[in-house]
């Protein structure tokens, strides 16, 4: 048996070796190659090219590269027809693996792709498109599931690896003392995002309200974990300018352990909210855009809300602070109610333990059979 397989970014690399591992188990002697990151090469999979030829970020960046990028894509197109696999697995990177996808399928050659594209949010058209690319989709979230049956779209829903990797119940007094945080404080995170505009539109914004719950709570101190040495150059030069400074302890990466050893968490929408859900902490979101682009994507986003938690949850579970509502103030008062009320914070704690036991399905095994499953139909 022999599988195609492509990855981009380091949370899809993580993906596919799960899979790739997963498949494995029911099948030994299966053979991947594709494009590959460390984690899939180590699974098994033999790269044809490295993962970070597509970990491309921004429209820019994209354009400039587009001609190598177009160049590998036809080359991987050439060489899954003219070996053809028993299937191809797309793993995220919707604007590289749908096109790849499509011209297989075409050729007669079963596509999955794994990790739906934010298709239910904004631009709902592109489903057609979608649904002509591929076989099989694989979702990490049962709403996404049920978007694309309404639109008789071949889906499965595996759940999500993180609900695996992070456990039900996170040890904060160890979190506490693995990163030297005093045991004694209320402790606050604040994820300003892990990308250099996001970082610049909200940690003087975070900083504002942390000192905000500080003036009120004296004994609270606040947690940043840092994606990058930019964004730390950046957040220490905001604290240097502010006239008065808040309790801050910085920590170089370890985002989730931060998370496990805080009270409350203050953060911008992404990714980290889902994580937060995950570790059971209350949290309140922000978000903020210039204007242009703010009045451009409210008109495009399908959804009331902005935050995986409050998707999944089907309302606001935390609260959403976006554009003119996210002042200082603002975030301070809703930290200050969560730090406060106990009887809040245990509600929403509770409700995203519900969330992570619908998300922990054994996704890399879920997503192994349905894969294994398709292939079995082409054989008969």
């Amino acid at each position: 048996m022999r599988i195609g397989i492509v990855a981009g970014e380091a949370s899809g690399d993580l993906l596919a070796s799960g899979l790739i591992e997963a498949i494995k188990v029911e099948h030994p002697e299966v053979e991947f190659e594709g494009i590959a990151g460390p984690a899939m090469i180590a699974a098994g999979c033999r790269a044809l090219y490295p993962a970070e030829k597509l970990a491309v970020m921004g429209l820019v960046e994209v354009l400039a590269h587009y001609r190598e990028l177009k160049g590998i894509q036809n080359n991987l197109v050439q060489h899954f027809l003219d070996n053809p696999p028993d299937v191809f697995i797309g793993v995220d990177a919707p604007d590289f693996n749908l096109t790849v996808e499509r011209k297989l399928k075409q050729q007669g050659i079963k596509s999955v792709h794994y990790v739906s594209p934010s298709v239910w949010a904004w631009r709902q058209y592109r489903v057609k498109k979608i649904a002509r690319s591929m076989d099989l989709m694989l979702t990490l979230f049962p709403f996404e599931a049920a978007f694309y049956q309404q639109h008789q779209v071949a889906v499965e829903f595996v759940g999500h690896p993180l609900a695996e990797m992070i456990p039900l119940e996170a040890d904060m007094n160890g979190a506490r003392e693995q990163l030297n945080l005093p045991a004694d404080r209320k402790l606050v995170a604040i994820l300003p995002g892990s990308r250099m505009s996001e970082a610049k539109m909200l940690t003087q914004l975070m900083l504002e309200a942390a000192l905000g719950v500080t003036r009120q709570q004296p004994n609270t101190e606040f947690v940043i974990p840092l994606a990058t040495p930019a964004i730390r150059a950046h957040v220490e030069q905001v604290l240097q300018d502010l006239p008065q400074r808040p309790v801050v302890h910085l920590v170089d990466g370890c985002s989730r352990e931060v998370m496990a050893a805080v009270d409350v968490i203050m953060l911008a929408s992404g990714t980290a909210a889902l994580e937060a859900m995950l570790f059971k902490r209350p949290m309140v979101v922000t978000y903020k855009l210039s204007a242009l682009t703010y009045a451009i994507v409210k008109r495009l986003i399908k959804t009331p809300f902005v935050s995986l938690p409050n998707i999944l949850a089907g309302q606001e579970v935390a609260k959403e602070l976006i554009q003119d509502q996210a002042t200082a103030a603002n975030l301070a008062a809703e930290v200050l109610r969560l730090l406060q009320d106990d009887s809040a914070s245990a509600a929403m704690s509770e409700r995203f333990k519900e969330i992570h036991l619908q998300l922990k399905q054994n996704a890399s095994q879920k997503a192994a059979r349905a894969v294994l499953g398709l292939i079995a139909d082409v054989n008969h």
